[in-house]
């Protein structure tokens, strides 16, 4: 598991990038075929990575399958448009989320937070960030919201992926979604339906002041 997760953090891979075959990785990562799969299962379990069989692994979390044609969808969106869904959908996904999460999903949720305090890159930042805001919408226990939001994050990483990045290698120490996830998660710990929606308006409405800024 530790050299599987060390390989996704070093190699240079983005998100929707297929791993190598099981063969090459077990190679690679010096362990037997049986732990290669057990440690794909459990990052698979956390929304890491898919499977699809015949076709391969790959990172991120499984892209929703409830529309034809996500790609169609891609091509006639826009960053302002994707923000403007984020803003409807993501604060009532937090409000639902704090009044249905465990405490076993609040302390996962506290561990993406600190793993993403400790990326050394963007991409890991992004990896964590990602799987923070989709326990999330796991933690409302409805399987038609969580969809939902798999739909927004399929069509978000394909138009907005990776344009917040600037010209460093990983998020300043000050970076403004540390803070503002620390809102969000105490806010659904502390089973506050209403401020767990606000502070999820409020970050989000930064990430798309930011965000917004670099189309012009």
């Amino acid at each position: 598991m530790t050299q599987l997760r060390a390989l996704l953090a070093q190699a240079p891979l983005s998100v929707d990038s297929r791993l190598p075959p099981e063969r090459d990785l077990c190679q690679q990562l010096g362990v037997s075929r049986g732990e290669l799969r057990k440690a794909l299962a459990t990052l698979e379990a956390e929304g890491q990575l898919w499977r699809h069989v015949g076709k391969g692994t790959f990172i991120g979390s499984r892209p929703t399958e409830s529309l034809a044609d996500l790609s169609v969808t891609t091509s006639r969106t826009n960053p302002a448009e994707v923000m403007q869904t984020r803003l409807l959908i993501e604060p009532e996904i937090a409000r639902v989320a704090a009044l249905n999460a465990t405490a076993a999903d609040i302390a996962e949720m506290r561990t993406c937070m600190a793993r993403s305090r400790s990326a050394a890159t963007w991409r890991q930042y992004e990896s964590w960030d990602n799987r923070l805001h989709r326990l999330i919408a796991e933690s409302t226990r409805n399987t038609l919201l969580l969809a939902m939001f798999d739909t927004l994050n399929a069509v978000r990483r394909a138009v907005v992926w990776g344009r917040l990045r600037v010209n460093r290698t990983k998020p300043d120490p000050g970076h403004h979604s540390y803070a503002e996830h620390e809102e969000v998660v105490a806010a659904i710990a502390d089973r506050d339906m209403d401020r767990a929606a606000r502070m999820m308006r409020q970050h989000l409405q930064t990430v798309e002041r930011k965000l917004l800024n670099q189309q012009q």
